[in-house]
C-alpha cells in the first residue's frame, strides 16, 4: 500500500480551520447535530468489545423494510470510509482491475491507486449531464476485472441513476461476472424518493452506506456495507476485525437511537433540503458566469464556470476566502479542472448559504 494524502483531506475545513470560514459551502452533509438537539443522554454503558459485525439491533435497523435481506447481510463499519477501504483491500490486488466513476469521492480513487490495481476511469462529462454511460462501462470491463463502483446519488454532482439504469447495472456485473459496488450515502437524501437498496437486487452487489451525510453525526463514525453472499461477508470480517476489531458501543447506540427515529428525523430534513436546493437553484438562474446540472440528490452540487473568472481560478479561490470568507470545494478535490467547484448547501444555516452565494458572485468577478 503506498498512501498519499488526498487534496480534499489536506484543505479539509477542519484541517483549515473552521474559525477562519465565515461561510462554509464546502461541507458535504446536512447540518452538524448534537447529543442535546437529538434528545438523547448516553446512558451507563458497559465499555466492552463489541460484537464484531456491529450490534445485531443497529443491523436490524439498517436493512428493516428491506425484502431479502437480513442482520447477518450487514457489517458496521467505522464510517462510509472504512467500509469502501474493506471493500477495496479485500477484493484487488495489483493483478485485479477496477472499473470506477470519476468524479467520485476521493477514497473510491485513492484506495484502489494505494493498493496498485489495474483502474479504468469512466468520466463522467457536463454535456452530458453527468449521466452514466452504461456502454463505456460494459467496454471497460476486462477478464480481469473485480470491482465495477459507482455511487448513487453521485457525489460531487448530486445527479442519480434512474431505476432501470441501476438494474441494466446489476445485471451487467452478473453477467460479466464482477461485483458491483455501489456507494450509497445519499441515498436516504433523494429528492423523488429512494431507489431500491442496491444490495438487494444481488449476490454480487455491494451497497455502503453511513450516518454521516444524512443526519449530521459524522462524528460517531458509523458506516456500513450490506452484502448478501456469506462468503464475501466473512471475508469483509476478516478484515474489519484486523483493522480495528468492534466499533465503539457509545457510537453504536447512538446510531440505534437515530435509525429508530429515521423519518421522523428524515422527513424535516428533505423538507429544508428541497428548500435550499430551491434557493441555489434561483441564484443559478440569475448568474450569469455559472452554470450546472441540477441535483435530484444529497446536498451537493457541481456548478461550472462559463468562462475563466477574473485574474483566473487561482486568484478566485483565494479571493472567496480570503476577502469573502467564503469556502467551497475546487474541482482539483476530485480531479476535475477548478473552473467546477463542489458546493454544499446543507450544512450553513439559511442565512449562511445566501451569503456564501452572493460571495461567490462578488468573486467572480474580481
Amino acid at each position: 500500500m503506498r498512501y498519499v494524502r488526498m487534496p480534499i483531506e489536506v484543505e479539509s475545513p477542519e484541517e483549515y480551520g473552521y474559525a477562519n470560514i465565515r461561510y462554509n459551502l464546502s461541507e458535504s452533509s446536512v447540518t452538524d447535530q448534537t447529543l442535546d438537539g437529538l434528545g438523547l443522554t448516553v446512558p451507563n454503558l458497559t465499555l466492552l468489545y463489541g460484537e464484531h459485525r456491529g450490534s445485531e439491533r443497529l443491523r436490524s435497523l439498517i436493512i428493516e423494510g428491506q425484502d431479502g435481506l437480513g442482520a447477518g447481510d450487514v457489517l458496521i463499519a467505522g464510517g462510509a470510509a472504512t467500509a469502501l477501504f474493506i471493500v477495496a483491500t479485500a477484493l484487488l490486488g495489483r493483478d485485479d482491475h477496477l472499473v470506477v466513476v470519476r468524479p467520485n469521492y476521493a477514497t473510491n480513487l485513492e484506495t484502489p491507486r494505494a493498493i496498485g490495481c489495474g483502474i479504468s476511469f469512466i468520466d463522467l462529462r457536463f454535456e452530458d449531464g453527468f449521466r452514466l454511460d452504461l456502454d463505456r462501462v460494459a467496454s471497460a470491463i476486462t477478464p480481469r476485472t473485480r470491482i465495477v463502483s459507482v455511487t448513487n446519488p453521485h457525489n460531487p454532482t448530486g445527479v442519480m441513476l434512474t431505476e432501470t439504469e441501476l438494474r441494466r447495472l446489476v445485471a451487467l456485473a452478473k453477467e460479466r461476472g464482477c461485483i458491483l459496488l455501489v456507494d450509497e450515502t445519499y441515498r436516504d437524501l433523494s429528492y423523488d424518493g429512494p431507489l431500491p437498496l442496491a444490495a438487494s437486487l444481488g449476490d454480487h452487489v455491494i451497497s455502503v452506506s453511513s450516518l454521516s451525510k444524512a443526519y449530521g453525526v459524522p462524528g460517531i463514525r458509523v458506516g456500513w456495507l450490506i452484502n448478501s453472499d456469506p462468503a464475501l461477508q466473512e471475508l469483509f470480517l476478516a478484515a474489519k476485525e484486523q483493522i480495528s476489531i468492534c466499533g465503539s458501543v457509545v457510537d453504536e447506540w447512538i446510531a440505534e437511537q437515530i435509525l429508530a427515529r429515521r423519518q421522523e428525523l428524515l422527513e424535516p430534513t428533505l423538507a429544508e433540503m428541497r428548500r435550499r436546493l430551491s434557493i441555489v437553484s434561483d441564484w443559478i438562474a440569475g448568474e450569469e458566469l455559472l452554470e450546472w446540472v441540477a441535483p435530484s440528490g444529497g446536498v451537493v452540487c457541481f456548478p461550472r464556470m462559463r468562462d475563466e473568472p477574473f485574474g483566473g481560478t487561482a486568484a478566485f479561490y483565494e479571493r472567496l476566502l480570503g476577502r469573502y470568507g467564503t469556502y467551497v470545494g475546487p474541482g482539483h478535490w476530485f480531479e476535475m479542472p477548478d473552473t467546477h467547484f463542489r458546493l454544499g448547501y446543507g450544512w450553513s444555516t439559511r442565512d449562511e448559504l445566501e451569503a456564501g452565494l452572493e460571495a461567490i458572485s462578488r468573486a467572480l468577478r474580481g
